[in-house]
């Protein structure tokens, strides 16, 4: 669980300094910050796929999963649900209601996604934090700017993504024994081309949906349960 305390405490830590800086971030400062993230995604996303490629079992399944589950994503409209559901919340607001909704804004900005997701189950399986690590930073980054917005009780947000990592933490300590090691290999090189995607998408060089493409998460296992199960019955 230490990935997904850092990942708390750097909420923590970003809310107290957004706080400190309640006048606000300038613009120039927040596009240099999340371009230095942008590249540190990529670099990970980049090495998780490759190093995971040659333990494939399955080259196509990556292809077969990233194809089905961006279908999947995009007839359900993800990616378009979560951002019209951001812009109502960070419209013009009574101003009662900022902190609600800030609050649910960031909440939905550092739960959602690949790394948050993704991380605590290699966290559980493999003792490999990386994920968590780097969507700790980015994270820090994201509080410190909804902070100095909204103010200190965007630290209620902190508790929230804890019991939302730990909850698939503890699923994947739970199920260990029914993830194999060539599961995990496709469950990398996906979310490691996930991941790729968001990094492009911090640096502005191509506009991914990313968030259509999370039901591709679903597809490795699917087909291992599909497998196993005809081999037990057929064999």
């Amino acid at each position: 669980m230490i990935g997904t305390i850092v990942n708390t405490a750097a909420i923590v830590t970003g809310t107290i300094i957004g706080t400190l800086l309640h006048r606000g971030i300038k613009e120039k400062y927040k596009v240099g910050l999340y371009d230095a993230l942008g590249l540190a995604s990529l670099a990970i996303g980049l090495n998780a796929t490759i190093t995971n490629l040659h333990r494939s079992q399955y080259p196509v399944l990556f292809i077969v999963a990233l194809a089905a589950g961006t279908v999947i994503g995009t007839r359900l409209d993800l990616d378009g649900r979560f951002h019209r559901l951001v812009s109502e919340k960070r419209g013009e607001q009574q101003p009662g209601n900022r902190l609600a909704d800030g609050l649910s804004t960031a909440t939905l900005l550092y739960c959602i996604g690949p790394l948050s997701m993704l991380g605590p189950v290699i966290a559980a399986l493999q003792g490999d934090n990386t994920f968590l690590f780097t969507n700790a930073t980015l994270d820090l980054v994201s509080s410190t700017i909804f902070a100095s917005t909204y103010g200190f009780w965007m630290i209620l947000a902190a508790p929230i993504l804890f019991a939302w990592q730990g909850m698939f933490y503890m699923v994947a300590k739970i199920s260990s024994q029914a993830v194999s090691d060539a599961l995990m290999a496709e469950l990398l090189i996906v979310g490691g081309l996930m991941i790729l995607g968001s990094g492009l998408n911090l640096l502005r060089l191509k506009e991914l949906k990313v968030l259509n493409m999370l039901p591709a998460l679903l597809i490795p296992p699917l087909w291992f349960l599909f497998r196993y199960g005809y081999l037990f019955l057929f064999r």
